[in-house]
């Protein structure tokens, strides 16, 4: 036999008789131990974030009892409830805007001059380095104050017109044109908190396309702005931000409660068969997707706005103004920043709503959007 053969005893040893029974295959269940210490961490995690959830379920619950207990029942569409609103809108909107101050500062400066950062993160690097961290939240005063005004404006006469308007119309009608009900309803809603906004974007602009910031505060601004040139100095922004804020809030509301009916259309079961964290969460998505449309949809007038307050001369006429800045920066220049401002906007807005939910959800109220359920028979 070839010595390249193999022999036959090795040749059963290795592959068995043709003809002998399968035997079955042993199996081995054994983890591995050195994995047994991970699995426990993660489990005692899990267990841990778990109870924090059901504790921090609990104190909310109880918060909430005491503040209704409080304030009593308070029914849909009475005045409490608008004023309920008022407060939501007005921590929903100062809290979320204050805080992405450091995003705005570097896009308002980008926008007034292109050439003067790189990117995001080569601003901010400059400004810590020459000003600290005080100067990369350059404004967050101003942005409190105008912003917390303007979404108790906002929202508060949102809930107002959006039933006034339903009852003018009548359910049928209200129905049918849902969504020509939101867009007409936050477009009043917003040119009433744009007043309100006004003073405060007009002295937040400035310090912030100022280096250094023209002003050390907000009543310093507004001091210094009134006496060179007079109150209307803090209104000559008021038809760009107009033209910024109503498509912006027109698409914000329109579009969120769109987007959050058509969640629960293709969910199984209603609204009402979601618990309210599972509500606020799709108050979340539905708010997020809304402003990166809010975003695009008015970008070219917060262009302007930068624009306008910074380079506006006394006197000068609004058209003048606008003609002469398009002239400079062209259409291109009109969508400076808008990959920041949608990464802010779209945080922005999904914060706002859940925030705004979540208040409503403390006082009682049920989450805003999604179609009602139907009524008993």
């Amino acid at each position: 036999m070839s010595y390249l053969y193999p022999r036959q005893d090795a040749l059963l040893s290795t592959f068995g008789h043709p003809l002998a029974p399968k035997q079955p295959k042993k199996v081995s269940y054994r983890g591995r131990p050195e994995l047994y210490s991970a699995y426990s961490v993660i489990d005692d995690a899990k267990d841990k974030a778990n109870k924090l959830s059901a504790e921090a379920t609990k104190e909310f619950e109880k918060a909430s009892a005491k503040a209704q207990a409080k304030t009593g029942k308070i029914e849909l569409f009475s005045g409490q409830y608008y004023a309920a609103c008022t407060l939501g809108g007005l921590l929903a909107c100062g809290l979320t805007h204050t805080a992405v101050t450091p995003l705005d500062l570097v896009k308002c400066r980008r926008q007034v001059d292109a050439k003067l950062y790189k990117s995001n993160m080569q601003g901010w690097g400059l400004i810590y380095r020459a000003e600290g961290l005080r100067g990369i939240f350059t404004g967050w005063g101003p942005t409190l104050l105008g912003y917390s005004a303007q979404g108790a404006f906002k929202y508060g006469w949102y809930e107002y017109f959006k039933k006034t308007y339903s009852d003018m119309a009548g359910p049928e009608a209200a129905a049918k044109y849902k969504t020509v009900l939101y867009l007409t309803a936050s477009a009043s809603a917003e040119f009433l908190a744009d007043i309100a906004l006004c003073p405060f974007e007009a002295v937040k602009v400035r310090m912030q396309t100022t280096i250094p910031a023209a002003y050390s505060g907000t009543f310093d601004g507004i001091s210094k702005i009134t006496a060179a040139e007079g109150w209307a100095g803090l209104y000559k922004g008021i038809y760009p931000l107009w033209g910024r804020q109503i498509p912006y809030t027109m698409m914000k509301f329109a579009s969120f409660e769109t987007i959050v009916e058509m969640i629960y259309d293709r969910l199984p079961g209603q609204k009402s068969d979601y618990s309210k964290g599972a509500q606020i969460g799709v108050s979340f998505t539905g708010g997020y997707l809304a402003g990166i449309l809010c975003a695009i949809v008015s970008h070219p007038a917060d262009v302007m706005v930068s624009k306008l307050n910074a380079y506006r001369e006394p006197g000068e006429a609004f058209g003048a103004v606008v003609s002469r800045i398009y002239k400079d920066i062209g259409f291109g220049g009109l969508w400076n920043g808008l990959g920041v401002r949608i990464v802010m906007i779209g945080t922005l807005t999904g914060l706002q709503w859940t925030i705004y939910d979540y208040f409503k959800v403390f006082m009682g109220f049920p989450t805003t959007g999604g179609a009602a359920p139907p009524a008993k028979q």
